[in-house]
Formats: C-alpha cells, sequence, structure tokens
C-alpha cells in the first residue's frame, strides 16, 4: 500500500503539472471546444457586425427624419398657396442649364434689359441670381437656387423681406 502511495503521489503531482503547464485551450481542442482565440475572434465579428447593423438602423432614422422633414413642408408649400411651376411645363426651358433642383422666381420679363436690371438689384441685396430664358422670348430672374426643400422654405421666407421681392413670387422646379 506505501508503494501505491509513493507511485499515486508523483503521478499525481506530474498530472497537476501537466495540466498547469497545458492551457485550457489545450483541452478545450481536445474536447472539440472553440479556442479562447476563436472566441475572441467570433466576438469582434459579432461586434463589427452590430456596430454595421447600428449604422445602417441610423441611416435609416436619418432618412426617415427627412422624408417627414419633407412631408411636412411640403404641406407648408400647400397651406401657404405657393404658385409652383415646373421646367417641365414650361415650353423649352433648358432645364440642364440649371444649377439646381428649385429656384424662387422673381419676375419674368419681357425685356432682357429688365431682367438684368431686376438680377442687379438682387445681386445689390447680396443674393445670387440666375437668368432662366423661355423658349417664347421671356426671361425669368431666379434667386436662392437650392436642391432642398428645407432650404427653399427658409429661403423663400428670406427673400419675402427684402424690398427687390414683389408679392407675386413662385417656385420653379428644375425637373
Amino acid at each position: 500500500m506505501k508503494g501505491m502511495v509513493r507511485f499515486s503521489l508523483p503521478a499525481l503531482a506530474l498530472a497537476c503539472g501537466v495540466m498547469l503547464a497545458c492551457s485550457c485551450d489545450s483541452f478545450r481542442k481536445l474536447a472539440g471546444r472553440p479556442t479562447s482565440q476563436e472566441i475572441e475572434a467570433k466576438r469582434e465579428l459579432i461586434e463589427r457586425e452590430q456596430a454595421a447593423h447600428q449604422a445602417r438602423v441610423d441611416s435609416l432614422r436619418q432618412v426617415e427624419k427627412a422624408l417627414a422633414d419633407s412631408l411636412l413642408l411640403v404641406d407648408r408649400f400647400k397651406e401657404s398657396g405657393e404658385m409652383i411651376l415646373s421646367t417641365a411645363s414650361l415650353r423649352r426651358v433648358d432645364a440642364s442649364a440649371l444649377g439646381h433642383r428649385y429656384y424662387i422666381i422673381v419676375g419674368a420679363f419681357s425685356s432682357t434689359d429688365n431682367a438684368s436690371y431686376m438680377a442687379s438689384k438682387i445681386e445689390a441685396a447680396g443674393y445670387e441670381s440666375v437668368k432662366i430664358p423661355y423658349g417664347n422670348g421671356f426671361t425669368a430672374v431666379g434667386v436662392c437656387g437650392t436642391d432642398t426643400l428645407a432650404h427653399l422654405w427658409d429661403n423663400l421666407q428670406r427673400v419675402r423681406a427684402e424690398a427687390f421681392c414683389p408679392k407675386d413670387v413662385w417656385i420653379l422646379v428644375n425637373e
């Protein structure tokens, strides 16, 4: 019996030493389980996927907010009774020559001199103007070209307060 204890004690000490020398990953590998390195790689992959998903969700929320804001602005324009015309409804207007989607039109003139005079008044007030020739010989004078409804609404409120702005301004949609 004494011999067994001696044999068992060194064997036990050797087994403990082997267990201490070998990492848990060795036992995990033997058991067919993922190692700590594989677990860490999977955790990082999950975190990247969650971050990408959150970015998509945030992007969708921004789009939803922009859409809701646009719908609110469309309602405001309808309620205000603003006259809105598209370049497609105006014959022979070169829509491709216009740099923005929306313009506030402060006048349409049969005389290019009158259109130039209005453009100079607009520019003297600190705004950029654009002259838009129609196929029928008239020239419209636009101000505050923009690509968003929010900017259009804000610009319309500002332009209406200017001395050069007549009461019958209208909006041109470049489409």
